[in-house]
């Protein structure tokens, strides 16, 4: 009985401790997620205005432009831009990432992938790690980025994609990543980088949408625009992933600390039942044995 109350005494000692990790963690994910949150709750509204504007000038230009970003060419090689975090302890963030991008590729791009002509690009460590040891070709330049995540970083890994769509290198690039919406919910995207995507029925809605004064004149700006405006694009997919990485790190480890608390009034319980019947037993031998000198 004394070993069974060591025993329990041992394991609450031990969750205890487990405990205070995940509140520290907790705590910790929580104040790099209100900087992480408002990074891209600040970017968003202006991103996507430019990713409306840019898609609105590519389906209304006509001939005549050159617009390499935008050229629909018969798909052959193909880069994934998978977007995870470099630490785990979030639940199962990297692991629905990882799915998706299969996913993509399996059901988009199994020609490609079967040829040998899918490469990816991981952003995070645990993205790198999986599709390196499973036997993807993957690009290894990026994948520590968020060590030290800036615009800049982020503007170079989207001049590889784009550099290698203009020279032919890719005919499609798409990005994998979770679109953040707070801490407790993450929607999981695969969304069209290269080539840049035009609306529908472009053609009717010319007017209403795409009514803009160029100058100077419309080709030099618009080769100026794109780069600059897909640079955007990829730091705001970028921004997302890393503040939906802080929101599933943070409610992973609530989670935990809740279950935590859960197993040790259990085993409270049964460290105070198994205390009882020490208690009773001695008492009975006790008993017991004064009846004993007694008669």
């Amino acid at each position: 009985m004394s070993g069974q109350l060591k025993e329990v005494r041992n394991r609450i000692k031990s969750i205890q401790s487990t405990q205070q990790i995940t509140k520290a963690m907790k705590m910790v994910s929580a104040a790099k997620l209100r900087r992480a949150q408002d990074a891209i709750v600040q970017m968003r509204p202006y991103a996507v205005k430019l990713q409306e504007m840019l898609q609105n000038i590519v389906s209304n230009t006509e001939g005549g432009i050159d617009m390499a970003l935008a050229a629909n060419r018969q798909v052959e090689k193909v880069l994934i831009v998978a977007i995870t975090s470099d630490r785990g302890l979030c639940g199962a963030y990297n692991t629905n990432i990882i799915k998706l991008a299969k996913q993509t590729i399996r059901e988009k791009y199994a020609a490609q992938f079967a040829k040998g002509h899918v490469e990816i690009l991981p952003i995070g460590k645990k993205a790198y790690e999986h599709f390196s040891k499973n036997g993807y070709k993957v690009n290894d330049s990026f994948w520590n980025l968020f060590s030290n995540l800036s615009f800049e970083q982020v503007k170079a890994a989207a001049g590889v994609a784009m550099e290698g769509f203009i020279k032919g290198e890719y005919d499609a690039v798409d990005i994998i990543y979770s679109e953040f919406k707070n801490a407790a919910t993450q929607r999981f995207k695969a969304e069209q980088f290269l080539p840049i995507a035009k609306v529908e029925n472009a053609g009717e809605e010319k007017t209403a949408k795409a009514d803009y004064i160029f100058e100077p004149e419309k080709a030099t700006l618009i080769a100026e625009l794109m780069p600059k405006i897909l640079n955007t694009q990829f730091f705001k997919a970028v921004l997302d992933g890393h503040a939906s990485e802080h929101g599933a790190r943070m409610t992973a480890m609530d989670k935990a600390t809740e279950n935590a608390g859960e197993l040790l009034r259990s085993l409270k319980i049964e460290y105070n039942r198994a205390r009882q019947a020490a208690i009773t037993t001695e008492l009975t031998e006790i008993v017991s044995g004064a009846a004993a000198l007694m008669g």
